[in-house]
């Protein structure tokens, strides 16, 4: 099978790895490839402007994104704009590969309660906003594609929180809030079973661990892996709710199987060195 991915930052670069150890012929995208693992083939490309070369015998199109700017602006470059560059790519090649674009559950916004595929989405920041566009760029031009939205990223190189915790500076809200997560391993694993071992995968998918956690409980975990005073409480009022609490039966119903399936193995596995950093 040969893959395209296009995006090869930490986590694009890890599937990759993932589809190679596989067998597959991978293709990444990125402004400079140089960097890239001698396992992948790189094409230098800006997907912000430019309009990728396309092999016509691709099988598979993972659309894997990082914007360089955390704002509305880098966000409609990097993910309207690089995938409409990669989708103009593929219709000029003439093939027909599976899509699975990476989105994120942002798109849901600050919902208080349960949260899976069927929940509407109500993003509440411009960001999210760009991200919702963009899926919707993607289903006009590619129907049957699928969309994958992750839960918060952790993983090696992926410490802030941690470096929070050791250093002092993290706070407990004073009132329970949700944090959702997935280990960066366990998304890369997720992009490659849903794109060659499901045959066919549904039109979208939560990326979640089994057990998103009361944030409180998280820092209070860590402080007690890392052995540092238990961060103090915020006593100051937040106003929000508790947050969402997001599902991932249907990924889990497709035979997926988490190697980190909650924060307590993933965070021990970060904080014991496991795993790999990639540019």
């Amino acid at each position: 099978m040969k893959v395209l991915l296009a995006g090869c930052g930490d986590l694009g670069t890890e599937t990759g790895l993932r589809f190679a150890a596989a067998g597959h012929r991978v293709l990444g995208l990125r402004r400079d490839p140089d960097p890239l693992p001698a396992q992948l083939t790189g094409q230098a490309v800006d997907l912000t402007r430019q309009r990728p070369r396309i092999p016509g015998d691709t099988d598979v199109v993972v659309i894997v994104l990082t914007a360089d700017r955390r704002n509305a602006a880098g966000y409609r470059a990097t993910y309207v704009d690089g995938t409409t560059n990669v989708l103009d790519a593929v219709e000029a090649a003439g093939t027909e590969p599976r899509v699975l674009f990476v989105s994120s559950t942002a798109v849901y916004g600050d919902v208080d309660g349960e949260v899976d595929e069927n929940t509407p989405t109500e993003p509440t920041s411009e960001t999210g906003e760009v991200l919702l566009e963009a899926e919707r760029r993607l289903r006009e031009r590619s129907p049957g594609a699928t969309v994958l939205r992750l839960a918060g990223l952790y993983g090696p190189g992926r410490t802030a929180l941690i470096e929070q915790v050791r250093d002092g500076t993290a706070r407990v809200d004073a009132v329970p809030r949700h944090t959702n997560r997935i280990h960066r391993d366990d998304a890369a694993s997720a992009i490659v079973h849903l794109t060659s071992a499901v045959p066919a995968p549904a039109p979208l998918y939560v990326g979640v661990d089994h057990e998103p956690v009361d944030r409180a409980r998280l820092l209070r975990f860590l402080a007690d892996e890392l052995g540092v005073p238990q961060p103090p409480v915020d006593g100051s009022a937040s106003g929000k709710g508790p947050g969402k609490w997001c599902r991932g039966d249907r990924l889990r119903g497709t035979g997926f199987r988490f190697t980190y399936p909650t924060y307590r193995e993933g965070y021990r596995a970060v904080l014991a060195g496991e795993g790999s950093r990639h540019p």
